[in-house]
């Protein structure tokens, strides 16, 4: 399964779920993607998020002393909307970290190997430049970076 966030034409951003980027292409051409908003059928891809396998080397998770300084910060914050937004992100960073092999630094060249197919289809994360990043995706790679959290902005 591959995750999409998608685009129309009007500027409305959604995202979906697809079998495969060739499934995308095909419901995409056969018009059965369309704009929840205002149904229109010219969509297009934003940046995506794999469905990741489960793997065993993961990085390691925060202590716990970190983890409370870390709801203490989100708790100060009297916005409704940015404390959900923080949250979502937790736990996409969550689903992403137990859900993905952490390769390090070793990200934009594992990424590289598994988009040429040297090495075998699988969820990846790690670190990566900007640079190296902007050059993945230049190459067609399908990268995204994961979000920081308020209490990472120092």
């Amino acid at each position: 399964m591959i995750h999409y966030n998608l685009i129309c034409d009007s500027d409305h951003e959604f995202d979906s779920w697809f079998a495969s980027s060739k499934a995308f292409d095909e419901l995409k051409q056969s018009g059965l993607v369309t704009c929840p908003y205002c149904n229109s059928g010219k969509i297009e891809k934003s940046l995506m998020a794999p469905s990741i396998p489960a793997k065993a080397n993961k990085a390691p998770s925060l202590p716990a002393k970190e983890q409370a300084v870390s709801q203490s910060l989100l708790s100060t914050n009297n916005d409704p909307i940015m404390k959900q937004l923080a949250e979502n992100i937790r736990k996409l960073r969550q689903h992403v970290s137990e859900n993905a092999e952490y390769v390090g630094k070793d990200f934009a060249k594992t990424a590289r190997e598994i988009h040429y197919e040297e090495q075998p289809a699988r969820g990846i994360y790690g670190e990566a430049s900007l640079d190296e990043a902007k050059s993945l995706l230049e190459e067609g790679v399908e990268v995204m970076p994961l979000p920081a959290l308020p209490e990472e902005k120092t």
